[in-house]
């Protein structure tokens, strides 16, 4: 019967709801977080200073971070290690969070335009430009393609 009951503790303590993935993320101010959930975290500094967090925008300047995979470690093991010593590169150095929001919301908008842009060129019949009297210039099936493609580098470039 011990026997049973040290082969049981030993198989719960390997489970692996007991190791998962850890990932960690930076917030506002440059603090390294580790959390063992993919769930979405948002950030923000309110007007007195204080760094808050919420698993939904609570705030307008809420900002939604970046997880990047740690390890497969269990969550204590990894948290207990240097969490200074690298920030992810989630923030600029020197960036404040009302600068990081607006480098945000920036990076969003471009990354929207782009998106409409190329979807719209996918979509449509036949791409043209207009010449100096306004008047349309169809493009060659191959000058549309090559259109095509270096409008998807760019949004790519743009949505990273």
């Amino acid at each position: 019967m011990k026997k049973l009951l040290v082969i049981g503790v030993l198989l719960v303590g390997l489970s692996p709801a007991a190791w998962a993935d850890v990932w960690k993320w930076v917030d506002a101010l440059g603090n390294t977080h580790f959390v063992d959930t993919m769930r979405p975290i948002y950030t923000w500094v309110d007007e007195e200073g204080k760094v808050h967090y919420a698993d939904h925008p609570e705030h307008r300047n809420a900002v939604s971070v970046q997880l990047v995979w740690v390890s497969k470690d269990a969550l204590e093991e990894v948290s207990d290690g240097d969490q200074k010593a690298d920030s992810g590169g989630y923030a600029y150095p020197g960036e404040t969070a009302e600068q990081r929001a607006e480098r945000e919301r920036a990076e969003a908008y471009y990354c929207t335009r782009a998106t409409e842009i190329y979807d719209s060129y996918v979509k449509a019949p036949q791409l043209y430009t207009t010449d100096a009297h306004g008047k349309r210039v169809y493009l060659s099936e191959a000058d549309a393609a090559k259109t095509i493609a270096e409008t998807r580098v760019r949004k790519d470039e743009l949505c990273k």
